[in-house]
């Protein structure tokens, strides 16, 4: 892993560790760039799939929930 230097909005960062929980600006920045990369992740698998309607009414959500 390599050393990067950064020139960040101070205030956007402390805010970001206070909403992380962490101590680090170095855990933020982490922290940020993992959420970063699911969220896309996620948004292409969404995209790729599209939409589907399953026509379920709510018992049978509720018994396919249950039955794993």
């Amino acid at each position: 892993m390599g050393r990067t230097t950064l020139v960040l909005d101070e205030g956007l960062l402390r805010e970001a560790m206070r909403l992380a929980g962490v101590r680090t600006k170095r855990e933020a920045v982490e922290r940020a760039l993992q959420e970063f990369i699911r969220a896309r992740q996620r948004e292409r698998l969404r995209a790729e799939l599209g939409t589907f309607d399953l026509d379920l009414d709510p018992e049978e959500l509720e018994r396919l929930r249950r039955e794993g």
